[in-house]
């Protein structure tokens, strides 16, 4: 069984980005996106028109938390051989409905690739009445994912949305 980790957010959040699970890379270094080869930082930076610090992940975190977006993953637990999403059994769904009151000003849902929405809709959708929330689906930033970056930063760039209003 492996267990996933908190959510990076606060107050000001109104974007939630949510992956499945944390891969092996990212488990070992206890750090979201920790793979050098997923693409989720690149993208993210990309999208704002900002220079990305590979080695500071503070200031990853902060840059999230600067641009009112939010990450988490659908699941808190699972077995799991490899990083593959197709591989999770077992799936446990992190506390959604006590993160939707802790945290009321989330507008969106962006799903890190389309496992990430099948799990959010089988197991939360079901237990957390929060209509109020739109959900989107992205294209997954993993390397599993063979989308050229420069597509996958145009499907991104949705999120820049309803931040700009």
């Amino acid at each position: 069984m492996i267990e996933g980790f908190n959510p990076i957010i606060d107050k000001n959040c109104e974007i939630l980005i949510l992956g499945t699970m944390p891969g092996e890379v990212s488990l070992k270094k206890q750090e979201y996106y920790a793979s050098e080869r997923n693409q989720f930082w690149k993208v993210i930076f990309s999208i704002f028109g900002e220079e990305m610090d590979d080695d500071n992940y503070e200031s990853k975190k902060a840059f999230l938390l600067n641009n009112k977006i939010a990450i988490w993953d659908v699941l808190k637990s699972c077995d799991r051989e490899n990083s593959s999403d197709s591989n999770i059994k077992n799936p446990v769904a992190n506390d959604f409905k006590s993160l939707y009151i802790n945290y009321p000003n989330l507008k969106s849902i962006y799903f890190n690739g389309k496992k990430a929405e099948v799990f959010y809709k089988r197991l939360v959708v079901k237990n957390v009445n929060k209509d109020d929330l739109s959900l989107f689906n992205l294209p997954s930033t993993s390397p599993a994912n063979a989308v050229k970056l420069e597509d996958k930063e145009n499907e991104w760039r949705r999120i820049l949305l309803p931040l700009k209003g």
